[in-house]
């Protein structure tokens, strides 16, 4: 019975991770939509390549901090699903609404809160949820921060150069841009899966062997405890999963990122995802699971700026922070239902 749920637990996190790509793809795709550099569906394919490949680039900093959000040796199985289902209806309730939440702090929130509701508080390392929530606020600070610096620098850059000409080439840029930002959607967001699915394979083989386990299973650390290899058909199935779901669009929420926030043009469209890129790029060095989603919103938010502060549209921007602060919460309280539900249908042990 453990074996299955642990199938189960596998199947949906990749579901999941289908969800996540549907659901952020407006992250990387949105600014060169709405410029007309790329139709929709040359859009989805050129950020779904990306996102597939983006395992040759970056280390797994992301998935050790994922997998050790909670204490994998005081949980079960049917903890890390009810965090999944959490995750997914959270997801699926945000895309419907068109509000481009964050996907990894679902993804956290449900897993911290089913393991409340199992075992409290003490399983879980507050420290890593606190590191985790405070860049509900830095990550799109930061990006916006970024974001307008880089913008007057590539005014300052290209101010006697022609504005015909400086169009076209900043088209060219936005694909190299928009590339380097799915690249960084890939790396960050598909490790969070692998974390999810990681910490599943420490739980089901708790206090086993480690040469009774297969290889198929086989998790490796550094000497520092960190989380070193992992099975590579989870790496390339994490992405392939993300690469399949960015095919599927997420029109609702491009919607929102692409006109709704600010009006772009393809020079933002450059200041903001180039921006936004250096961000993921920095904090995955680091093993820091930042939002895309928060980080892109804050990009085009620092963009909007250099023109004047009445370009951004701040009601937008508020009823999105409304949606982030709630994210973490709220996926924790419907973890926590999910699992009182599975104790209730008598399905834990």
């Amino acid at each position: 019975m453990s074996f299955t749920l642990l199938i189960v637990i596998i199947v949906l996190a990749l579901i999941f991770d289908f969800i996540n790509g549907f659901h952020d793809a407006a992250n990387s795709i949105a600014t060169v939509v709405s410029t007309k550099v790329l139709t929709p569906l040359q859009a989805v394919v050129w950020a779904a390549f990306f996102n597939l490949v983006a395992f040759l680039i970056f280390e797994l900093h992301i998935v050790d901090t994922i997998a050790k959000t909670v204490d994998t040796s005081a949980i079960n199985l049917h903890v890390i699903l009810a965090g999944l289902i959490a995750s997914v209806i959270w997801n699926l309730f945000t895309w419907y609404l068109g509000i481009p939440s964050s996907s990894s702090h679902t993804l956290v929130g449900g897993f911290a809160g089913a393991a409340v509701a199992y075992a409290g508080w003490d399983v879980v390392h507050t420290g890593k949820i606190l590191k985790i929530a405070a860049f509900i606020f830095l990550a799109p600070l930061l990006g916006m921060i970024f974001s307008y610096f880089l913008s007057i620098a590539l005014l300052w850059i290209f101010k006697n150069f022609n504005p015909f000409r400086l169009k076209k080439w900043f088209k060219v840029g936005q694909l190299i841009s928009s590339a380097l930002f799915s690249l960084g959607h890939g790396g960050n967001d598909a490790q969070k899966v692998m974390g999810i699915i990681s910490a599943a394979l420490l739980v089901y083989y708790n206090g086993v062997d480690p040469s009774q386990i297969p290889e198929w299973a086989t998790i490796t650390f550094t000497s520092a405890g960190k989380i070193h290899t992992i099975p590579f058909w989870i790496v390339i199935g994490c992405h392939s999963a993300i690469a399949a779901g960015t095919l599927m669009g997420g029109w609702r929420i491009i919607k929102t990122m692409g006109g709704k926030i600010t009006k772009l043009t393809p020079f933002e469209g450059v200041a903001a995802e180039g921006a936004g890129a250096m961000l993921l790029f920095g904090t995955e060095a680091f093993g820091i699971p930042v939002s895309t989603t928060h980080t892109i919103t804050g990009a085009i938010m620092g963009t909007g700026l250099t023109k004047r502060i009445t370009a951004v549209r701040w009601g937008v921007t508020i009823n999105l922070l409304y949606a982030w602060l709630l994210t973490i919460p709220v996926s924790m309280i419907i973890a926590a239902l999910v699992y009182y539900l599975f104790v209730l249908l008598g399905w834990t042990t």
